[in-house]
């Protein structure tokens, strides 16, 4: 199964894809911002979901933590950026960020 993210996620994201990236964002930020983006980054039944903009605004702050995280391999590291600019465009039109 893929993911096609709006707002800017260029190219549809397998299922593994995220939940790799997921492992690595666990591992470089704190519980209280894993808690953040566990909704979105955690394991998913597979259902269409939206985040609301305001939600988005918070994911994308937490994203670029992980993203600067000196721990976070370059690699990831790019993918998550990808993922904080586009939650960070839907909450700058004030849309849904949407996973389907």
């Amino acid at each position: 199964m893929g993911w096609t993210i709006s707002h800017g996620v260029n190219n549809t994201r397998s299922a593994t894809t995220i939940h790799n990236l997921g492992k690595h964002l666990a591992h470089v930020l704190s519980a209280s911002d894993w808690r953040t983006i566990e909704p979105v980054f955690g394991d998913r039944s597979g259902d269409p979901f939206r985040v609301p903009h305001t939600d988005a605004r918070h994911i994308a702050a937490v994203l670029r933590r992980a993203v600067s995280h000196r721990k976070m391999p370059a690699d990831w590291g790019a993918l998550a950026r990808e993922f904080a600019d586009a939650a960070q465009k839907a909450a700058d039109a004030r849309q849904a960020w949407e996973w389907r």
